[in-house]
């Protein structure tokens, strides 16, 4: 299979760049906001403030890890792999959290956790489909 080169780049990381950056924008807007609007979204969400700083942090330092991993040229394998399990990860363990009554979210908080599980996976999935491109 031929390729064709873009700069430095080749177009068969492009999809994996641009899954990865993804993430990074929607994980990073979503610490901001966490952060920003921990006093207001502790009782919409039935999340205690400092849990949503500390998570909010954790995205925002996991937007900029992603970032740097998508500006690679050839983004390193195993650090996307390790996206990809983390992300999976991620996405499971939220589902189990609610389902098995580990955190105690309002009806909206509950939603956004469902919601955010599948947009992870999705993340993840699509990086995986991503890796796959890129060879």
């Amino acid at each position: 299979m031929t390729t064709v080169a873009t700069g430095a780049r080749t177009d068969r990381t492009r999809f994996l760049r641009t899954a990865l950056r993804i993430d990074a924008l929607v994980t990073g807007a979503a610490g901001l906001a966490y952060i920003a609007g921990a006093g207001v979204l502790d009782s919409v969400l039935g999340v205690p403030p400092p849990a949503l700083v500390i998570v909010g942090a954790f995205f925002v330092a996991w937007c900029a890890a992603l970032l740097a991993l998508a500006r690679q040229d050839r983004p390193n394998r195993t650090a996307v792999w390790t996206v990809i399990a983390l992300n999976a990860v991620w996405a499971v363990d939220s589902l189990v959290s609610v389902a098995a009554g580990w955190i105690d979210p309002t009806g909206v908080g509950t939603a956004l956790v469902v919601a955010q599980a599948v947009l992870v996976a999705a993340f993840a999935a699509a990086q995986y489909a991503g890796l796959r491109r890129a060879g």
